[in-house]
C-alpha cells in the first residue's frame, strides 16, 4: 500500500517537473498547506527532484523489506510443513 503511494507520488512529481519545464516564467507558486508560496522555478525544480529521490529511496527500502518478509515466510512455511509430517515418514 505504501509502495503504491510512493509510486503515485513519484508520478505526480514527474508531471510537476514536466509542467515546470514548459513554464515560461521564472516565478512559480508551490502549495504549503492552505497557502501558495511564491518561489523561483529553479528552487521548485530542486525541491521536486529531492522529493522524487526520497520517494524512490523509500520504494527501494520497502522492496527490500518485502523481500526479507517473503524469505522469512518461506522459511517458516518449510519449518511448519516439516513439523506436520507424521513421525517416521521421509
Amino acid at each position: 500500500m505504501q509502495k503504491q503511494q510512493y509510486f503515485l507520488q513519484s508520478a505526480e512529481i514527474d508531471n510537476a517537473l514536466k509542467a515546470l519545464e514548459e513554464s515560461s516564467g521564472e516565478k512559480v507558486y508551490r502549495s504549503a498547506g492552505p497557502l501558495l508560496i511564491e518561489t523561483t522555478k529553479d528552487a521548485s525544480e530542486k525541491k521536486l527532484k529531492e522529493d522524487k529521490e526520497l520517494s524512490e529511496t523509500r520504494v527501494k527500502m520497502l522492496e527490500k523489506q518485502e523481500k526479507k518478509m517473503i524469505e522469512k515466510l518461506d522459511e517458516l512455511r518449510t519449518e511448519i510443513q516439516g513439523m506436520m509430517k507424521p513421525p517416521g515418514s521421509s
